[in-house]
């Protein structure tokens, strides 16, 4: 199987050593959860419960706001205890319903649906109910996923078993235990989109689930499975895109522009679930991992669990333990507040140590070009950057910041030490707010 890949990356120390060879184990429910409105990109859900409603699992206690929103499920049986604004793993705080559990048992799960008789748009309107997001890390909705433009023509869907971010094994667990739940959740993507193709890309440091998922799909004559160097971010769209079928997405433009949906492992075994058994999106899969956690795990979580109940349940960090990251040890949030909960889309908890941690401080540009030669969308990183520290943001706009993706290789490679995501973060944020300055004035 030849090996595929794109210009640029990195490729930093891996550490899935630690979690790999782990299985899944279910985490109990908490005493409280806590359940955050906005756990998906487009409008935050609308809270259908007040204080005092009892719930059960699968209980729908916040409906979507329009197309790009999904609905929320209580993932315990309790009762709501508040709604207001709680810590969240993004690092600000957001309208929140707290869920103090009575450790029943009852479910109102969605009822199950015949694999062989549904139709595509009974997918969808599944995938809508269960209030199912993208595991790979931007939670959008899955079902506007589902629900392309109708002068886009898609010709392939595309999942992403990647997981190109250190430390995370959640999505290899899933291909290693429960392949069949991955295939059969893919060709369901692909009845929902009406398109024949699917595809498979898994970096090649994943040789088990190569294997496997090879040996899955052997009588699927319409999906097929690619190994890809192992390199970051191997497994951002764009760059899964071009290793795989050798097309290019347009600067600002999305996948359905080259006749591609991406979606990740994760969310197919999430479709899968929610149409033959009926589950909506109640539980994590998330690998807790670093050298500052006592029993590294890949655990099934309820949904708004604390993250302390959660490195509690793994032992606890060790003495030396500095940092904790919700997410990839690239992409992810560094979290102040421990009580944050669990979303649907968090993949990962890591426990960093100093060992882990790079410490060299910032000093000036060295004009050495490294950023430039690793970043796999051709930006001029410091360039951005130093405009973005001027506030000369129409230059930066005229240069690409837009475009950038925050995928961190930049600041992975600066011998300077130089906090190039952050600034190039502000300069995006920054400028978007120009262009909608912009649009409204136009208007």
């Amino acid at each position: 199987m030849a090996t595929k890949s794109f210009r640029g990356g990195v490729h930093p120390r891996e550490y899935k050593e630690l979690t790999e060879h782990i299985a899944f184990e279910v985490m109990p429910a908490p005493q409280e959860i806590f359940v955050p409105l906005n756990q998906h990109l487009g409008k935050e859900a609308i809270a259908l419960v007040k204080k005092g409603t009892a719930v059960i699992v699968g209980s729908v206690v916040a409906e979507a706001d329009g197309f790009i929103s999904a609905p929320i499920h209580s993932s315990v049986c309790g009762t709501v205890t508040s709604i207001g604004k709680q810590s969240t793993p993004f690092g600000f705080p957001k309208d929140t319903i707290v869920i103090k559990t009575n450790g029943q048992a009852e479910s109102n799960y969605l009822p199950p649906l015949s694999y062989e008789t549904i139709t595509q748009e009974e997918i969808k309107e599944r995938v809508k109910a269960a209030g199912i997001v993208g595991q790979g890390g931007a939670a959008f909705p899955t079902y506007v996923k589902l629900t392309p433009p109708k002068d886009k023509k898609i010709e392939f869907v595309i999942l992403n078993g990647c997981e190109c971010e250190p430390y995370l094994t959640r999505d290899y667990r899933f291909m290693v235990e429960r392949p069949e739940a991955v295939i059969e959740g893919l060709k369901l993507l692909l009845k929902a989109i009406n398109v024949e193709k699917g595809y498979i890309g898994i970096e090649d440091n994943k040789p088990d689930a190569i294997k496997i998922m090879t040996n899955a799909t052997a009588g699927e004559n319409n999906i097929e499975v690619f190994s890809l160097k192992t390199k970051y971010p191997q497994g951002a769209e764009k760059m899964l895109i071009k290793a795989i079928t050798g097309r290019e997405v347009p600067p600002g433009k999305l996948p359905l522009e080259v006749g591609a949906v991406i979606q990740n492992i994760g969310t197919a075994v999430a479709v899968y679930d929610a149409v033959v058994k009926g589950e909506p999106s109640l539980t994590a899969a998330l690998t807790v991992t670093g050298l500052g956690i006592k029993n590294p795990k890949n655990l099934l979580v309820p949904v708004g669990t604390p993250l302390k109940d959660v490195l509690d349940f793994c032992g606890g960090v060790t003495d030396d333990a500095v940092k904790t990251i919700v997410g990839g040890p690239m992409m992810g949030v560094a979290q102040h507040d421990l009580m944050a909960p669990v979303l649907k889309a968090t993949s990962g908890i890591i426990v960093l140590t100093e060992k882990e941690i790079s410490k060299g401080e910032e000093t000036a540009c060295l004009k050495c070009g490294q950023c430039v030669s690793v970043c796999p969308l051709n930006l001029m990183p410091t360039k951005l950057v130093r405009y973005s520290q001027l506030g000369r943001f129409e230059d930066a706009e005229q240069l690409g910041i837009t475009v950038c993706m925050e995928c961190g290789t930049c600041a992975y490679t600066c011998p300077a030490n130089i906090p190039l995501v952050q600034w190039l973060r502000l300069g995006k944020q920054r400028v978007m707010q120009i262009q909608r300055q912009r649009a409204i004035s136009q208007n």
